[in-house]
């Protein structure tokens, strides 16, 4: 059974590192000029980006550059400036939506694979044989492909390695091209800045032409959530994706997401892969579970395993936003030694530990406090809060700069977890 690719988001330097430290086969990622999520991209400059890259291959991890936005007449020249300082880079991969911006890629860039961005909206067998005919190696399929259509596509044009994403936000339009920020706040979605109009409550009316009599039509006292997307989750549905054969990767979108997403998410479906590749068996109701973690607006197997007109169940109408059941209390730093608190910690406090890809610990305790093992997961209570520099605190908050001593050392990115309770407005 083929092994695919699993590919995730890198926002910044550090999702980059967390997302190859739970699992991922590769990254995708940009400085903000010409990509699509150009907001994340200000994290990067071309030198981080460069150490970044350097960062990834140094550990057998793929980097692939987003180059995806559709780009006017009058910025041309700074496409061009672009593909050449990644192509001194070295990306393994440009992510590109547009045939003009493909053919400058390969005339700068020879020797870097092209990916067509999802975009381009590809959905059949002629669209990916005539883009493998102008030098794509891989096509991101349209969210609106089936997995029944992918395979007859395979078959017909071998050739192409095929990517579809397996897990993330969904777009109210169609593959994401859509203006609706554009119209309301004059930011382009086409271009990265995307103000993501269709989380927006919305309130609807109904007038009377004859009568200009005009009713408002109520669902929610806020509005109603008419163009809100649920987010993709197709965790389940590993066992069927793997045994088709014709997906080389499973990506996972992101970049704007907190690391505690790019974590959970990106363990998980690593998990559910390798379990299924050696025993042919995937818990994937365990894993699916696990994602429940994260903050999501409701999930859904979107249209891979069905088509859009077979299912009414796409759409959060409720809330632009669940929170996850589980809060980040913090995250260990690179020395193992001690965490960056993100929450609030006190002492008798007890909290789970989400480790790494492979990461393996060992119990503990002193008079910081102690590390266990129960039920196959990890917990740490803290006897007290001590700050690396030696102050004991009575509680430490979301903000507060110093590293917080640990019992003993954990594996960097380890992330520190408790679950929370939250009132229905999300508070």
């Amino acid at each position: 059974m083929k092994k695919p690719e699993l590919l995730a988001p890198a926002g910044d330097f550090e999702k980059l590192k967390i997302a190859i430290e739970y699992g991922a086969d590769a990254v995708y990622a940009g400085v903000s000029h010409f990509s699509l999520r150009c907001h994340s991209g200000k994290e990067f400059d071309y030198e981080t980006f460069k150490e970044a890259v350097d960062y990834a291959h140094e550990r057998g991890v793929k980097v692939y550059a987003t180059v995806n936005s559709f780009p006017f007449e009058n910025q041309l020249p700074l496409v061009e400036s672009h593909i050449k300082k990644l192509k001194e880079i070295g990306v393994d991969a440009m992510i590109i939506s547009t045939l003009g911006v493909i053919a400058k890629a390969k005339e700068i860039a020879p020797e870097i694979d092209i990916h067509l961005s999802t975009q381009a909206n590809a959905l059949n067998s002629w669209d990916y044989k005539a883009y493998r005919d102008f030098g794509v190696k891989r096509i991101i399929a349209a969210r609106e492909t089936s997995l029944k259509d992918l395979i007859k596509i395979k078959e017909k044009v071998p050739d192409v390695e095929i990517e579809i994403f397996v897990h993330g936000a969904m777009c109210f339009a169609y593959s994401g091209r859509c203006l609706l920020s554009a119209v309301q706040f004059g930011r382009n979605p086409n271009k990265g800045s995307c103000a993501n109009d269709c989380r927006y409550p919305y309130v609807l009316y109904a007038e009377n032409p004859e009568t200009g009599t005009m009713f408002k039509m109520e669902e929610y006292e806020d509005g109603t959530y008419i163009m809100n997307a649920k987010d993709l989750c197709l965790i389940k549905h590993i066992p069927e994706i793997l045994d088709a054969g014709v997906v080389d990767s499973l990506k996972i979108e992101g970049r704007t997401k907190a690391p505690y997403y790019v974590a959970v998410v990106t363990k998980a479906y690593r998990d559910a892969i390798d379990e299924y590749l050696s025993s042919g068996k995937c818990d994937c109701e365990k894993y699916y579970k696990e994602i429940l973690t994260t903050k999501n607006r409701g999930l859904t197997d979107a249209y891979l395993v069905k088509r859009p007109y077979e299912r009414d169940d796409t759409q959060n109408l409720e809330t632009s936003l669940t929170h996850g059941e589980w809060q980040v209390s913090g995250v260990v730093t690179q020395e193992g030694d001690s965490f960056m608190c993100k929450y609030k910690t006190f002492p008798g406090d007890v909290v789970e530990i989400l480790l790494p890809k492979n990461a393996k610990i060992s119990p503990c305790e002193n008079e910081i406090g102690k590390i266990w093992q129960e039920d196959g997961k990890w917990y740490l209570k803290f006897n007290k809060i001590v700050t690396k520099s030696g102050k004991e605190l009575n509680a430490v908050h979301s903000g507060n700069q110093n590293p917080i001593m640990l019992p003993c050392k954990l594996p960097p990115l380890t992330f520190l977890r408790k679950k929370v309770e939250y009132s229905p407005n999300g508070v």
